[in-house]
């Protein structure tokens, strides 16, 4: 993963966009199928998955915040 300087809070609009585009990208899909198909179970688990990923994206930015 590249590192990315964020000094304006559209910096960090433009990040948040770009980090979102990638997970749906990444772990949409399988949530999308899971939907389509009613699998109840393998929708929780890519729910989990995705929720997943946008947590560990978030905690990703307020980390690097705490460095400063």
């Amino acid at each position: 993963m590249e590192t990315v300087e964020i000094s304006s809070r559209s910096d960090f609009a433009l990040w948040a966009i770009q980090r979102a585009q990638e997970i749906v990208t990444a772990e949409g899909a399988a949530f999308a199928i899971a939907a389509r198909e009613m699998n109840e179970e393998a929708l929780m688990e890519t729910a989990a998955v995705l929720g997943k990923a946008i947590s560990d994206a978030m905690l990703e930015v307020f980390d690097s915040m705490l460095g400063e």
